[in-house]
């Protein structure tokens, strides 16, 4: 690779950060919205650099002194030719992939393949509940109802109608299916999940977004580590991806 070319991939790469992160929220696809002062500042060094490389390049006189230096620092390798020391390996040209991606194709984020291969992430231990309100259907996070579930010994979940949002992963084994959420710390590659396997409705396709509205599905003793995380579905709406599914967040108010 040329250093033109160098400062083509500078050019593009900085591009594709500025494109994810400043006109669309495509970045939120592989990191938390915090990042995002990071990306943009990381676009305009790479897009500065890549335009200065492009001037040393091209103006006046400037590729010809380059040559002429780069002649000069060429030496003799083991096997007696000359090598050019100003070639970047070849392998350097995959670098133009990501950029590229960026800007023509933006991978999608990650959904029901990768929570289906994840073991749910461990719920925080809690001893104090506050009072739950007394609206019905009552809005929860998965977190929330998985934390209720497991540890609430004043069971304040039992018999409550509860509507929480989602994508869906088919079960491997038993009944039902989950409704699922991926939580980053930073970015996509420390995903973890957190899912309420879902009874008494069929599953539909896998990663579509949905809300669910029912009731704790009874077993074990509620309140401790033997009650399942789960719900009796009473209806099932399908709704659109939010803009940052990496959230365990609260479903969006009903429509009236």
């Amino acid at each position: 690779m040329r250093r033109p070319l160098q400062a083509v991939l500078l050019v593009l790469s900085g591009l594709g950060l500025l494109y994810a992160s400043l006109p669309t929220d495509l970045y939120l696809r592989y990191v938390r919205p915090g990042m995002r002062p990071l990306l943009i500042v990381s676009g305009v060094l790479l897009l500065l650099l890549g335009v200065a490389e492009a001037w040393a390049q091209w103006r006046p006189g400037g590729g010809d002194e380059r040559g002429e230096d780069h002649r000069h620092e060429a030496g003799d390798g083991e096997d007696g030719h000359p090598h050019d020391h100003s070639r970047v390996p070849r392998v350097a040209w995959l670098l133009l992939l990501p950029a590229l991606s960026l800007l023509c194709y933006a991978p999608p984020g990650l959904g029901a393949y990768t929570a289906a291969r994840q073991a749910p992430k461990p719920v925080a231990q809690r001893d104090d509940f506050d009072p739950l309100p007394s609206t019905s259907p009552l809005p929860l996070t998965l977190g929330d109802f998985t934390s209720r579930v497991r540890q609430d010994r004043g069971q304040a979940i039992k018999g409550r109608s509860v509507r929480m949002t989602g994508f869906v992963t088919p079960a491997e084994r038993g009944e039902g299916w989950y409704l699922t959420r991926l939580l980053i710390n930073c970015c996509a590659a420390d995903a973890q999940s957190v899912k309420v396997r879902i009874h008494g409705a069929p599953a539909p396709p896998a990663d579509t977004w949905v809300t669910v509205v029912g009731t704790w599905h009874a077993g074990g003793t509620l309140g401790t580590s033997s009650a399942p995380v789960a719900l009796d579905a009473r209806t099932v709406e399908k709704v659109d991806r939010p803009s940052n599914a990496y959230m365990d967040a609260l479903p969006l108010p009903e429509s009236r």
